[in-house]
């Protein structure tokens, strides 16, 4: 089966990367205004259950609360700063949900990479709620949320409660020999892979098999046009004002 690439090939990593405060509505907004059509970001759930945007298990890097945000609330975390961490500008910036971005995103003509990061522990959870979520929020679009997470525990419970959403495999490291069936298993359309293991070669053979790849996170727009010449689908960037859709 040969799967498809619906998605723009340049995606905003977190939103905006670096330039705005990861995962916030105030990074979608900078990467709508240089251009992006797709956002990558992370979410995973409150402690009662709403899905919201963060990356690390922990509060610390990312705002000023501490320990874990799946021992808080959504009304708890609601309290906590989410830009002030990066600068002042950014200062008071709240914790978005996954509805707030999906209204953002639907009413700009985003596509989305929803990647699931659960809380350790909560993986088949948040792959299940993540995934209704989506079908929910996205049941209108013109085209649905692409999921994706490293935990093939999460999609794997995003593949029995959505099946028809389509998922990807992430992979930290060197890409395992049997990801073909890896991917077969957990009916994914691709795989997205660190850029630090991926040659011309490895895009080859997944492209062959019929499967899409995605690579992040690609920082040097000379390597960005690297990988889309050997037929990679997406590529990642952070540098969302330089690396820009209408600059490749």
């Amino acid at each position: 089966m040969n799967h498809h690439w619906p998605y723009p090939a340049l995606i905003a990593h977190r939103g905006a990367g670096k330039v705005a405060p990861e995962n916030t509505l105030a990074a979608m907004r900078i990467g709508a205004q240089n251009g992006f059509h797709m956002m990558e970001y992370d979410v995973k759930l409150s402690r009662d259950g709403v899905p919201v945007l963060l990356h690390d298990d922990e509060l610390e890097r990312t705002s000023n609360g501490q320990g874990l945000a799946s021992a808080l609330t959504f009304a708890e975390l609601s309290t906590l700063d989410f830009g002030a961490w990066h600068s002042t500008a950014y200062a008071g910036e709240p914790i978005p949900t996954l509805n707030s971005i999906a209204a953002f995103t639907l009413a700009n003509q985003i596509h989305s990479n929803i990647e699931i990061k659960p809380t350790t522990g909560d993986e088949a959870q948040t792959g299940r709620l993540v995934a209704l979520a989506a079908r929910a929020l996205w049941a209108q679009a013109s085209l649905p949320p692409l999921l994706s997470s490293f935990s093939e525990v999460a999609l794997q419970a995003a593949h029995e409660a959505v099946p028809t959403l389509p998922r990807a495999l992430l992979i930290e490291e060197a890409v395992p020999a049997d990801w073909p069936e890896r991917l077969e298993r957990l009916a994914c359309m691709g795989l997205n892979l660190n850029d630090r293991f991926v040659d011309q070669a490895l895009i080859q053979a997944i492209r062959q098999a019929g499967y899409t790849v995605a690579v992040w996170t690609v920082n040097d727009a000379e390597r960005v046009r690297e990988l889309l010449d050997w037929g990679c689908n997406g590529v990642f960037t952070d540098k969302v004002t330089t690396i820009r859709p209408d600059t490749l």
